[in-house]
C-alpha cells in the first residue's frame, strides 16, 4: 500500500489546497520511529560511546525519522521539498542499514537472509501492528511489539531484528515517495495548483458578473418601466429599491425582489 501524506490529526484550521501534517500515523514515520529508539539503546548497550560511529548511527537513525516529519510538514505548500526531504531519510535509514551490516560482519556473527525463519517472525510482527484497529497509534507500544529482540541481550539478534526494521521502512517510503510523484505528475504542484484555483475562481467570478439582471418591473402608478434605486437617508438608508422611470413627476416604487406587486 502506498504511502500519503494524511490530514493533521492536529485541530483544524483554514482549508487549504494540500493538507499537511499528520504525520505521526504514517507508517514509515511510526517504523523509522522504532528504528531511531532502538539504534540509541544498541549504541548505548553495545558500542564504544568514545567512537565516531555511534553519533553517526544515531544520528542517521534521527534523519530518518526527522525528515519524514518535516517531509509531511512541507507537503501543503512544497511537493519538491516533501520528495526531497523523503529522499533524504531513505537515503540516512541506509547509511545506518550499512553501519548494523558492518558490525555483524566485521564480528563474524551471522546476518539474517530475508528467508530465515526469525527474519520472518518480525516482518509479522508489523503485518499484525498495521493491521490492528487502533485510532491512536502509540510509539510506545509499536517499540513494545518488538522488545523480544530488541531488549534481548545477544547483540547479533537486535543489529538483525533492526536492519529487518530498516528494510520495511525503506520499503515504506519507496512506496510513499512513488505515490507524491504519481500525484506530482497528475496534479502538479503547488504552484500549479494555486494558480489553477485562482483560474477557476476568477471564471467564477466573470459568471457572476454576466448573469443577467432581473427583468425590470413596471411601474404601479403610471406604468412606465422602472431602474434600481438606492435610498440615501432614512430608515432605509443604503438599501436597493425599485423607481419609476419618470421620477420626480411620478413617485412609484416596489421592493427590488417585487416584480409584479404593487408598492
Amino acid at each position: 500500500m502506498s504511502e500519503v501524506s494524511d490530514e493533521s490529526n492536529q485541530k483544524q484550521g483554514p482549508r487549504r489546497l494540500r493538507p499537511s501534517g499528520g504525520y505521526r500515523r504514517l507508517r514509515s514515520f511510526r517504523a523509522a520511529t522504532i528504528i531511531y529508539d532502538g539504534t540509541v539503546t544498541f549504541c548505548d548497550r553495545f558500542l564504544d560511546k568514545r567512537t565516531r560511529t555511534v553519533d553517526q548511527m544515531v544520528q542517521a537513525a534521527r534523519s530518518g525519522r526527522q525528515n519524514i516529519a518535516e517531509g509531511s510538514r512541507a507537503s501543503a505548500t512544497s511537493s519538491q521539498t516533501e520528495l526531497r526531504l523523503l529522499t533524504v531519510a531513505r537515503a540516512s535509514l541506509d547509511e545506518l542499514l550499512l553501519d548494523f551490516e558492518d558490525f555483524l560482519r566485521q564480528r563474524h556473527l551471522r546476518q539474517w537472509s530475508k528467508d530465515d525463519p526469525e527474519a520472518h517472525a518480525v516482518r509479522e510482527v508489523w503485518r499484525m501492528i498495521d493491521q490492528s484497529d487502533r485510532t491512536d497509534p502509540s510509539d510506545q507500544s509499536d517499540y513494545a511489539a518488538y522488545a523480544a529482540w530488541l531488549e534481548t541481550q545477544d547483540p547479533a539478534v537486535v543489529a538483525n531484528a533492526l536492519i529487518c526494521l530498516i528494510h520495511q521502512a525503506n520499503y515504506l517510503l519507496d512506496q510513499q515517495i512513488a505515490s507524491l510523484e504519481r500525484r506530482f505528475v497528475e496534479e502538479g504542484g503547488y504552484s500549479e495548483r494555486l494558480a489553477a484555483a485562482r483560474i477557476a475562481e476568477r471564471q467564477r467570478q466573470q459568471q457572476r458578473a454576466r448573469a443577467p439582471e432581473p427583468a425590470s418591473p413596471v411601474c404601479p402608478r403610471c406604468g412606465k418601466p422602472m431602474v434600481r434605486r438606492t435610498a440615501r437617508r432614512g430608515a432605509e438608508g443604503g438599501a436597493q429599491f425599485w423607481g419609476c422611470t419618470a421620477y420626480p413627476e411620478c413617485r412609484g416604487t416596489r421592493q427590488l425582489n417585487d416584480s409584479d406587486g404593487s408598492c
